[in-house]
């Protein structure tokens, strides 16, 4: 098992900047590809963001491209998303995730979810 949770939402305005966190707790977290998902209301959760075991791989949905960035401290056992030029669209609840393998831009690939942190961007 391993347990996730997320940290750093906010309320920012429209060109500001956030920082997620998420920090694993129970199994290895170094053994877990880890991804960022997002939930608009009223829309399907999709795909943010993903880094491999080691830091060297990354994958970023088109929107977010150049936008955000992914990165993991595996001797802390967390794995963070830079927010920066954040739009009203990017408004969300955030969600971290582990997966031991598979393509990572789908959500079926992970096997453990955190609970989520609100992002809201005001224009």
């Amino acid at each position: 098992q391993v347990q996730l949770v997320e940290s750093g939402g906010g309320l920012v305005q429209a060109g500001g900047s956030l920082r997620l966190s998420c920090t694993a707790s129970g199994r290895t977290f170094s053994e877990y590809a880890m991804g960022w998902f997002r939930q608009a209301p009223g829309k399907e959760r999709e795909f943010v963001s993903a880094i491999g075991l080691s830091a060297g791989v990354t994958y970023y949905a088109d929107s977010v491209k150049d936008r955000f960035t992914i990165s993991r401290d595996n001797a802390e056992n967390t794995v963070y998303l830079q927010l920066n030029s954040l739009k009203p669209e990017d408004t969300a609840v955030y969600y971290c995730a582990a997966s031991s393998g598979g393509s990572l831009n789908f959500a079926y690939v992970y096997q453990y979810w955190g609970q989520g942190t609100q992002v809201t961007v005001s224009s």
